[in-house]
């Protein structure tokens, strides 16, 4: 009997960064795949996610690799580092997401998807720097639903209070997910396929094989790995966030922070009707 074929694309949470196994990254993406086969019908699990990806990377190289593979089933969680970036695109993530969904689709294989919390509400930024940063993840959050109900994804809803304030559930850097926080995220994934009827073997265990990071090795990450992280992740990001504060005081002051809000989501519903459109375009011609 063929093996169920997993393939996993996406960024550095995908890939595992955040739980570490011999010298190695493991993550959600591997501890569901344990749980996704039989004895009589095992799993082969493919994690193509590699670090710092954006949504132009899992469209250009990941998703061509993935197809190839033949899957039976594929995950595509992406788009933080999307709102990292001074290039933040909220339509050509959109189009690339439908195209990346379609494409992985194609051929009869279940898709995974999920909504992830905003990176400023995680790194505990103020509210001047947070807010536009979460404007950007609710828009993309907002695409991500809509085509995960469009192309029939199984969508985890991982963008929740209770996952954000939930410090056990983080590792040093306080934006990815420790080993407990990506074995609740493969059990949630777990429990959405097994109610689909995709996962039949055992559930993936939440509770942790090692203990939480202690503050002292939150306090060593961000001194000597965090800030090259920050610097890395920010050199493009942070003049334009400094104009996005500076924005966003101003609009606090006269009261029409309001406004940016409905701007967003306007953005965000114009990504996707313009999907529509260019469709009826393609089919008219």
């Amino acid at each position: 009997m063929r093996p169920v074929t997993f393939v996993a694309l996406g960024d550095s949470l995908t890939q595992g960064v955040g739980d570490p196994v011999d010298g190695a990254w493991r993550g959600w993406a591997a501890l569901l795949a344990a749980g996704l086969g039989t004895p009589r019908r095992p799993v082969e699990f493919h994690n193509l996610a590699v670090s710092g990806a954006q949504t132009c990377d899992v469209h250009g190289h990941q998703t061509p690799r993935a197809v190839a593979l033949r899957p039976d089933i594929v995950s595509v969680v992406v788009g933080v580092n999307d709102t990292l970036r001074c290039t933040f695109d909220i339509r050509a993530v959109a189009l690339r997401l439908d195209e990346v969904y379609g494409a992985v689709t194609a051929d009869g294989a279940a898709l995974l998807t999920a909504c992830m919390p905003d990176p400023g509400a995680m790194l505990g930024l103020p509210g001047a720097l947070g807010r536009p940063l979460a404007r950007r993840q609710r828009a993309v959050n907002a695409v991500v639903h809509a085509l995960s109900a469009r192309h029939g994804a199984v969508h985890l809803h991982a963008a929740d209070e209770e996952w954000v304030a939930d410090r056990t559930l983080w590792s040093a850097d306080r934006l990815h997910p420790g080993e407990r926080g990506h074995r609740v995220f493969a059990a949630r994934f777990h429990a959405l396929l097994a109610t689909a009827g995709l996962a039949t073997g055992p559930a993936p265990d939440t509770e942790p094989e090692r203990p939480p990071p202690a503050p002292s090795a939150i306090l060593l990450w961000l001194a000597t790995a965090g800030t090259g992280w920050v610097a890395r992740r920010c050199t493009d990001l942070l003049p334009q966030l400094l104009g996005l504060a500076v924005a966003e005081v101003r609009h606090q002051v006269r009261g029409t922070s309001g406004g940016l809000d409905v701007r967003d989501a306007h953005a965000a519903a114009a990504a996707l009707a313009g999907l529509g459109a260019d469709e009826r375009r393609v089919e008219a011609a």
